[in-house]
C-alpha cells in the first residue's frame, strides 16, 4: 500500500472516530458505555499507528538517503569503468556483451554501441573457440577467477593474441547474474616471449661451438706444452710466457668478447707468473679504479667488480700515464703514505708488478699481479712479459671497441633499411591508392560520384576514422559537406559551414594552402587530429578536403603529399565534370537551334517561292520594256565595262534574283530529301554516251577561266544502274564546286573507273587545298570554306550538303582527300541494282 493511501486511511479513520465521540450521548447507558470502551481502545490503537507512521516516514526518507548513495556509488563506478585504461566489460552468463568501455572498443576497433548485444565469441577465432567454451564452463562450475588465452579478430580482420579474466558479479543472494571479463592484448609480449627464444638458441649454439672450439684448443696446446717440455726444458720460463702471449693472441683474434679476453688474459698470467692474483682495473672518468677481470688462488680475497679510489694510485699514476711499468717487491720497503699502504695490507698485497694499458693514446687501465704470500722479486722477463700482455689486452679493447662500433653500424642500418622499407612499401601503396583513385574519377562525369570515391578510397586506404568533402558556393562564404566517409565519429553529411565561424582555416584553405591541427576542445567529432586540403585549380578553390585521426597521431609526409595529390586529381575531375555539363547544355541549347533553324527553313522555301515567281516575271517584263526604250539586249551583249547603268544594274538584278530562286530551289530539295520523298527512279545508263553532255558545259567554262579540265572515261565500262537526274545533279555540283574554286592555270581532272560492285567517280581539282580542321564542316548547311572562292562568284551554301543526301539516298559514299595543294572527291556508287530497275 501506497503511503499517501495509508494515511489517507488513517485520517478517515480519525474523522469517524470524532464523529463517534461526538454521537455517544445518543445511545443508552450500557451501549454508551461498551461504546466508550471501545473508542478508547481505539484511539490507543490509532495512537500506535500514527507512532508507526512515523517511523516508516522516516524509514523511507533513510532509504531515499540510500538510494542516492548507491546512484552516486553506481556512477562513481560507471566513470571509473569508463575510463580505465584496460578494455573491461559486462556480459551475461552466455557471454553477451551488456556493456564495454573505450578500451574495448578501441581494442576492438568497433564502436562502444555495435559491441552492445553482440556475442563476445564473435571476436574469437575458429581455432580458438573450443578452448573459449571449454574455459568458460570450467569457470562457471568451478565459480573461481579464471585467466586464459585466446586469438581474437576484430570485425577488419586484424588478429592478435589476448588473454582473458573473468570475474563473477552476484546478486544478494549470491546467484551469479553477470561476468567481468578483463581483455588484454599481449601481442607485445608474444614478440618478446619469440625474442627470447630465439636468442637463447642462439646463444646456445655459440657457446656449444665455442667450447668445442675451446676443447679443440685446449687439446692443442696440451700437445704443444708437452712437447715443449721435453725439447726445451731450459728455456721453460720463457717459452711459458711466449705461450702466454700466443694464447691470449689468438683468443683476441677468435673472440670479440671483451669479458671473455680480459677472463682469459688474467687466468693465463697467473697461471704463466705463479702468483697468488691477478687483475684488471679499468679507470673511470672520475679517477678511479674498477676491477673488471680477476684470477685469485682460492686462499686470498677476490676483489671482482670493487673499486679502488683515484687516492690510491696517485703515486703511481705518472708512471702509467707515461706507459712505464711500477715494480714493487715489498710493499713494505718502498714506503707509501700510510693511506696506501693500509691498502695493500687490507687487499693482502706483499709484492705487486702493475703495467698500463693504453688505448688511443690514453691511460684505460692497469693489469696488475699481487703476490699475496710473502714479497717476491719480478724478473725482467716477467715484466717485459706482463708489458707484452698489456698491448696484447689493449688490441683486443680496440678490437672489441671497433666490433661494438660496427655492431651498432649494423643495428643502425638496419633500421635505417626496415624504415625506408617501410617507407618505400608506404609509397608504393599510396601511389597504387592514387592512380586507383585518379583511374576511377576520370573515367566518372558526375560530380556526385567523384566526392564519393575520394572519401571512400582515402577513408579507408589511409585507415582512419572519418574523411570528408566540402564544396564551396560561388561567393565562397560557405562550405557544405557533400560525402564523408566515417568510422566511429559523427556524421556531419549535409551540413552547411559558414567560412567565417573558422576564419583562420579557410583563409588558407582559400589561398591553396592546407593544414594540420589538433582540436584541444573536444566539438561535436570529438576531440581529433585533423587535415584540411583544398581542392584547387588554375581557376580557383572549388572545395576541400578533410581527414580525421586520432587526438594523439599526426599526419606524415607521405599522407600529405598523398591527399595533394587527390585533391588536385579531383579538381581536375570536378572541373571536368562541370565543362562536360556545360558543354552537354551547350549541345542542347545548339540542337534547339538547329531544329529551329530546320523548321525555319522547312516552312521559309514555300514562303518565298510565289514572291520570287512574281519578281522573276517583273524583270522578264522589265526587260521587254528595257530593250524597247534603251535596246537593253544590245547593251547586255557588249563588255561589261562597255555597258550602260541600267544594263549593268538590270544584270546585277536578274543575277540576284535567278540566285534567290536557286536557294529556294536547293532548300525545296534538301527538305524533300531529309523528309525521305525525294523520289528514286532507277535506269541503265550508258555513261559513255550520258556523261560527255553532262560535262560539256564546264569545259567550256573551264577554258573561260584559264583552267584544263580532263576527262578520263574508259570505252569499256559497263552498263550502270542509277537514278540519272539525282547521278547528274551529284555531278554537276561537283564539277561546279572544282571550277569555283580552281584558280587559272591549273587543272581539274574527272575521272570514272569501275569497281567490283561500284562504279567509282573522283572529281579533282589543283592549286586549292581545304585545311584539315575544315573538312569535317564542308558538307554542313550554308558552310563556306573561308577566303578559298578566287573567282568570288558566290553560291548557296548547300550545294555539298544536297549532294551528300542524294548520295545517300542513292546508297553511295563520298569521301575527300586534300593535301599537297590538291583536292580530290571521290564517289563511289553501287552497281548491282538490276532488281530495283524501273520500267
Amino acid at each position: 500500500m501506497k503511503k499517501e493511501i495509508f494515511e489517507q486511511q488513517i485520517e478517515a479513520t480519525s474523522q469517524r472516530r470524532k464523529e463517534l465521540w461526538q454521537r455517544t450521548e445518543e445511545f443508552p447507558t450500557q451501549d454508551k458505555q461498551l461504546l466508550v470502551e471501545s473508542l478508547q481502545e481505539h484511539d490507543q490503537t490509532l495512537e500506535e499507528l500514527q507512532v508507526t507512521l512515523e517511523e516508516l516516514r522516516s524509514q523511507n526518507e533513510e532509504l531515499i538517503a540510500s538510494r542516492q548513495t548507491v546512484e552516486i556509488q553506481r556512477q562513481r563506478y560507471q566513470d571509473l569503468f569508463e575510463l580505465a585504461p584496460d578494455a573491461y566489460l559486462a556480459t551475461n552468463l552466455d557471454a553477451v556483451i551488456l556493456e564495454a568501455n573505450q578500451a574495448v572498443a578501441h581494442l576492438l576497433n568497433i564502436s562502444q554501441e555495435h559491441l552492445l548485444g553482440k556475442p563476445l565469441v564473435i571476436f574469437v577465432t575458429g581455432k580458438a573457440l573450443q578452448n573459449f567454451y571449454t574455459n568458460l564452463s570450467q569457470f562457471l562450475a568451478t565459480d573461481q577467477v579464471s585467466k586464459w588465452e585466446v586469438e581474437i579478430q576484430t570485425r577488419q580482420g586484424r588478429r592478435f593474441p589476448a588473454t582473458f579474466k573473468v570475474k563473477a558479479v552476484r546478486d544478494s543472494s549470491g546467484r551469479v547474474v553477470e561476468l567481468l571479463w578483463l581483455l588484454q592484448d599481449i601481442t607485445e609480449r608474444k614478440q618478446h616471449e619469440a625474442a627470447f627464444q630465439s636468442d637463447r638458441h642462439l646463444l646456445e649454439t655459440q657457446v656449444e661451438q665455442r667450447t668445442a672450439e675451446l676443447v679443440e684448443t685446449n687439446e692443442q696446446l696440451k700437445q704443444e706444452i708437452a712437447k715443449r717440455q721435453r725439447a726445451e726444458k731450459a728455456l721453460w720460463q720463457r717459452a711459458e710466457g711466449e705461450w702466454a702471449i700466443r694464447v691470449i693472441t689468438e683468443r683476441i683474434r677468435q673472440s670479440l668478447n671483451l669479458e671473455e679476453i680480459l677472463n682469459t688474459t688474467v687466468a693465463e698470467i697467473r697461471q704463466v707468473l705463479g702468483s697468488d692474483r691477478v687483475l684488471i682495473f679499468r679507470t673511470e672518468p672520475n679517477g678511479d679504479g674498477v676491477v673488471v677481470a680477476e684470477s685469485v688462488d682460492a686462499d686470498w680475497l677476490s676483489f671482482l667488480g670493487n673499486t679502488a679510489p683515484a687516492a690510491m694510485f696517485r703515486e703511481c699514476m705518472p708512471l702509467y700515464r707515461q706507459g712505464n711499468a711500477r715494480v714493487i717487491d715489498d710493499i713494505q720497503q718502498v714506503g707509501f703514505p700510510a693511506d696506501i699502504t693500509e691498502f695493500f695490507h687490507s687487499s693482502q698485497v706483499n709484492a705487486a708488478l702493475g703495467v698500463p694499458i693504453m688505448h688511443g693514446g690514453r691511460f684505460w687501465g692497469l693489469l696488475a699481479a699481487h703476490q699475496c704470500s710473502a714479497p717476491r722479486h719480478w724478473e725482467p722477463l716477467e715484466i717485459d712479459l706482463l708489458k707484452q700482455l698489456a698491448i696484447q689486452v689493449s688490441i683486443g679493447i680496440q678490437q672489441s671497441e671497433l666490433y661494438r662500433q660496427v655492431q651498432q653500424l649494423n643495428t643502425n642500418l638496419e633500421r635505417q633499411v626496415r624504415d625506408r622499407t617501410a617507407q618505400l612499401q608506404q609509397a608504393l601503396d599510396f601511389e597504387a591508392l592514387l592512380k586507383r583513385i585518379t583511374d576511377d574519377v576520370r573515367d566518372r562525369l558526375d560530380e556526385n560520384q567523384i566526392l564519393q570515391v575520394v572519401v571512400w578510397e582515402l577513408g579507408v586506404g589511409l585507415n582512419i576514422d572519418g574523411c570528408d568533402t566540402g564544396l564551396y558556393d560561388a561567393d565562397q562564404t560557405t562550405s557544405t559537406i557533400s560525402y564523408e566517409y566515417t568510422l566511429g565519429i559523427p556524421s556531419a553529411q549535409g551540413q552547411v559551414v559558414q567560412m567565417a565561424d573558422f576564419w583562420e582555416g579557410y583563409s588558407q584553405l582559400l589561398q591553396g594552402k592546407y593544414f594540420q591541427f589538433c582540436q584541444m576542445v573536444p566539438d561535436s567529432r570529438g576531440a581529433l587530429t585533423r587535415l584540411a586540403c583544398p581542392i584547387v585549380d588554375d581557376q580557383g578553390v572549388l572545395g576541400d578536403l578533410w581527414l580525421f585521426k586520432p587526438q594523439q597521431d599526426v599526419f606524415s609526409e607521405l599522407e600529405i603529399r598523398l591527399v595533394q595529390q587527390v585533391a588536385n586529381q579531383c579538381a581536375i575531375a570536378l572541373r571536368q565534370a562541370r565543362l562536360h555539363q556545360a558543354a552537354r547544355s551547350q549541345v542542347e541549347e545548339l540542337e534547339k537551334l538547329n531544329r529551329l533553324k530546320d523548321d525555319f527553313l522547312n516552312t521559309v522555301p514555300h514562303e518565298l517561292r510565289t514572291p520570287v515567281s512574281n519578281m522573276k516575271m517583273a524583270i522578264q517584263m522589265l526587260s521587254i520594256a528595257l530593250n524597247r526604250d534603251y535596246a537593253l539586249f544590245a547593251e547586255m551583249g557588249k563588255p561589261r565595262e562597255q555597258q550602260s547603268k541600267v544594263a549593268r544594274y538590270f544584270q546585277i538584278l536578274q543575277n540576284e534574283c535567278e540566285r534567290e530562286i536557286r536557294l529556294i530551289d536547293d532548300l525545296l530539295d534538301l527538305q524533300k530529301l531529309y523528309a525521305g520523298a525525294h523520289p528514286l527512279l532507277l535506269s541503265a545508263i550508258q555513261l559513255q554516251e550520258w556523261l560527255p553532255p553532262i560535262v560539256e558545259p564546264f569545259q567550256e567554262r573551264a577554258r573561260n577561266h584559264q583552267q584544263t579540265l580532263l576527262l578520263d572515261l574508259p570505252a569499256d565500262l559497263p552498263r550502270f544502274i542509277c537514278d540519272p537526274t539525282t547521278l547528274g545533279r551529284i555531278l554537276s555540283e561537283l564539277l561546279e564546286n572544282a571550277c569555283k574554286y580552281t584558280p587559272a592555270s591549273e587543272t581539274i581532272a574527272f575521272k570514272v573507273q569501275s569497281q567490283p560492285g561500284s562504279v567509282q567517280f573522283s572529281v579533282s581539282n589543283s592549286g586549292v587545298e581545304i585545311p584539315e580542321r575544315e573538312l569535317p564542316h564542308i558538307f554542313d548547311k550554308f558552310y563556306r570554306i573561308p577566303s578559298n572562292d578566287p573567282w568570288k562568284q558566290g553560291g548557296t551554301g548547300l550545294g555539298l550538303t544536297i549532294v551528300k543526301r542524294l548520295i545517300a539516298h542513292l546508297k553511295g559514299t563520298l569521301r575527300v582527300e586534300s593535301k599537297d595543294r590538291q583536292t580530290c572527291f571521290i564517289l563511289d556508287l553501287p552497281s548491282d541494282r538490276s532488281a530495283q530497275i524501273i520500267s
